[in-house]
C-alpha cells in the first residue's frame, strides 16, 4: 500500500509529492501511541513529545503536532519532528548525520506506512530537530475509513540511521594585536667554528622556548657557500597536535653600515616543523669579508623577530 503525503522538505515552501511504502514490521528504533488523540488539540498543546530514545549511539525524542507546525505552514497537517535531546553531551564542534524515516500505523492494513528517504539528515548545534512539516492532512487522518486514527488512537514511529563518520579538521585562533618578540645572539670566535651548527641559549618569548640557530658554513643548498641561520621552537613548549601561525625574520647583522641581510616569512611552526629560517641568508665570501660589516672582533650578530599570529588546533575528532 502507499499513501500521498505533501512536502517531505519543510524548509522548501513549495509543495511536493512523495509515496510511502507500506510493511508489516514496526519501526526497528521508536514507535509513540498517542491515546485520545482529540485531546491534544482540545487541550491547546502545540505539540507533544516522547520519551527519550536511543539510536546510534545518541539520544532522541519524537514530537508530533496535532494541528500542525504553524512556524513551518504545515497548518492543516499532522507535524512530525525528530530532535536530539542531550547535544551538550557531544563533543564540542559536534555534528550527527544521520537518515530518518518515519511511520504512521495503519489499523485496517495492519502495517506501517513509513516515509522512505534515504536522504542524508544533518544534526548540528545551530539545528538540532528536524522533521516534515505537512506529515499528513488532517481530513486523511481524521477520516476513520483511512485508518489512521481509529477509536482516538495512533500509532507514530521513528527510525535513525546514524551514519558514522569521522570528521578531522583544524581550528585557527588568531591573536588580537599579537606581540613582536625578538632576540639577539652574538656569536663569537666564528673563525675557531667547527661544528656544523651552533644553537643559541633557550629564551622565552610569549607562550614558548625558542633558540637561534647558525650553520656557520650552511645547510642543504646552503652549505659551502652561504651562512645558514634559523629560528627553532622548543616543542616541549607546544601542545600535542598544535601548530604556530607565525610570521619572522632572521637576521645576520651589519655591525658597521647598518645593512642587514635578512629573510622573511609567514609558515607554521610544529612538532615537525620546528625550525624557520634562511639556507642562504648571506653568501660566505660576502660574510667574512672585514669590510661587509658582519664579522667584527670575530663576532657576528643574529637575530630574530617574529610574531604569533595564531594557534591552530585540530578539532576534535568526532566518530558516531
Amino acid at each position: 500500500m502507499s499513501v500521498l503525503l505533501m512536502d517531505m522538505t519543510p524548509d522548501n515552501p513549495v509543495l511536493s509529492i512523495r509515496h510511502m511504502n507500506g510493511r508489516k514490521y514496526p519501526p526497528s528504533q521508536y514507535s509513540f501511541e498517542i491515546k485520545s488523540f482529540s485531546l491534544l488539540s482540545k487541550a491547546s498543546l502545540e505539540k507533544v513529545t516522547s520519551e527519550e530514545f536511543e539510536a546510534g549511539g545518541c539520544k532522541w525524542s519524537l514530537s508530533i503536532y496535532p494541528t500542525g507546525n504553524k512556524k513551518r505552514e504545515g497548518e492543516g497537517h499532522v507535524s512530525i519532528y525528530l530532535a536530539l535531546t542531550e547535544p551538550s553531551s557531544l563533543p564540542l564542534d559536534w555534528e550527527v548525520n544521520a537518515i530518518v524515516n518515519f511511520s504512521l500505523y495503519n489499523f485496517h492494513e495492519d502495517e506501517y506506512v513509513t516515509t522512505q528517504d534515504a536522504s542524508t539528515r544533518r544534526f548540528h548545534v545551530l539545528k538540532t530537530e528536524w522533521g516534515i512539516a505537512k506529515f499528513i492532512d488532517l481530513h486523511t487522518f481524521n477520516d476513520p475509513s483511512k485508518g489512521y486514527l481509529i477509536e482516538d488512537t495512533c500509532v507514530f514511529g521513528a527510525e535513525v540511521f546514524v551514519v558514522k563518520t569521522t570528521n578531522k579538521g583544524d581550528c585557527l585562533s588568531m591573536i588580537k594585536e599579537p606581540a613582536t618578540l625578538s632576540h639577539s645572539w652574538k656569536f663569537s670566535n666564528y673563525s675557531l667554528a667547527n661544528l656544523d651548527k651552533y644553537e643559541s641559549q633557550p629564551f622565552l618569548a610569549g607562550d614558548y622556548k625558542w633558540k637561534i640557530r647558525v650553520y656557520p658554513n650552511g645547510t642543504l643548498e646552503g652549505k659551502g657557500n652561504s651562512i645558514s641561520v634559523f629560528l627553532a621552537l622548543d616543542t616541549s613548549t607546544l601542545p600535542p597536535n598544535a601548530k604556530l601561525l607565525m610570521d619572522y625574520t632572521v637576521r645576520a647583522k651589519d655591525q658597521v653600515h647598518g645593512h642587514h641581510a635578512e629573510a622573511k616569512a609567514c609558515c607554521k611552526f610544529s612538532h615537525s616543523s620546528a625550525a624557520w629560517g634562511s639556507r642562504q641568508l648571506v653568501a660566505l665570501a660576502k660574510f667574512k669579508e672585514p669590510s661587509s660589516g658582519f664579522l667584527v672582533g670575530d663576532s657576528c650578530i643574529l637575530e630574530a623577530e617574529f610574531r604569533v599570529l595564531g594557534l591552530i588546533n585540530p578539532l576534535t575528532d568526532i566518530i558516531i
